[in-house]
């Protein structure tokens, strides 16, 4: 058996700047959700690939945000920041041409990184003209001079070889700690929960905002049927009615999307019923937050 290198990588940036779709592109498998807004991903996600003697292990941070306000975005930010300080390399992942002030202060934090960082260029597909170098890439390259600049496109699957060959070349010599076909740490009452929530973001797009948390209810398995119980919390009585439509069409929507998306990555029949009930202020209540997950 040759020498084992195995280490963790986060991915941060502001939030929907890619992350998720990024780590489901370098695992080539659907674990992290993804939708247009920010406030997608809560917990931060493991996502592993093993390849030959060298073993990755992808963060999926919560997108950092400036303020502070709710307890849910305090938990996210913590969250974020304490991945960057555990782990053997960074991915910041920026947009071609967008920089904003979220992004400049993700920047700040990673200026007390002590980690090598890799800056991932996102959307690069989009770039007429390849050569020219934006000014935000030039105030990285001053602000983080170590740091190594990689243009991709996650959702094109472009330069995403290079970014992992860089990866690994920055990895310690270590056995690896997951198994060669583990994809994630995540147990599937976790992804199924994750799965309703995106659908729930994609029907609804910027109607709901993210005031939406899905709790698993009840899980069963046998070798030719899952059977999911999913419960669906919201804040308020008018979201209750927007997530289930018009005749219950919408919550329908959800379940058929939801399903489909279970059975391929549980590669199994899935049985899944969905309830909506109204439990006001949990996005804001440490404690209803806890009992929801979200303290991994």
């Amino acid at each position: 058996m040759g020498t084992q290198y195995s280490g963790y990588i986060a991915i941060v940036g502001r939030p929907n700047v890619g992350k998720s779709t990024l780590l489901n592109h370098l695992i080539e498998q659907k674990l992290a959700i993804t939708s247009r807004k920010p406030q997608t991903t809560r917990n931060n996600m493991l996502g592993i690939k093993t390849v030959g003697d060298v073993q990755m292990i992808f963060v999926d941070t919560p997108g950092i945000h400036k303020g502070h306000g709710k307890a849910i975005n305090r938990y996210m930010n913590k969250s974020a920041s304490s991945a960057i300080k555990d782990v053997d390399v960074v991915v910041f992942v920026v947009d071609k041409n967008i920089w904003t002030d979220e992004d400049e202060w993700v920047l700040e934090q990673l200026q007390r990184c002590e980690s090598p960082i890799i800056v991932a260029v996102n959307k690069v597909d989009q770039l007429d003209d390849k050569s020219v170098l934006l000014p935000h890439l030039k105030q990285l390259e001053t602000a983080l001079p170590k740091a190594e600049l990689v243009p991709v496109s996650a959702l094109r699957h472009q330069n995403l070889e290079r970014l992992e060959q860089l990866v690994a070349s920055f990895l310690p010599e270590a056995p690896h700690m997951f198994a060669e076909d583990e994809i994630t740490d995540k147990n599937s009452r976790y992804l199924a929960a994750e799965i309703i929530r995106e659908k729930i973001m994609r029907q609804l797009g910027d109607e709901v905002p993210y005031q939406s948390a899905v709790e698993i209810e009840q899980y069963e398995e046998t070798p030719r049927l899952i059977t999911i119980h999913g419960l669906i919390l919201v804040e308020r009585d008018g979201q209750k009615k927007m997530i289930i439509g018009e005749k219950g069409e919408r919550i329908k929507q959800i379940g058929q999307q939801a399903r489909l998306d279970m059975e391929k990555l549980f590669d199994c029949k899935v049985m899944l019923k969905l309830w909506v009930k109204v439990k006001s202020g949990w996005s804001d209540d440490e404690r209803a937050l806890r009992s929801l997950g979200f303290d991994s």
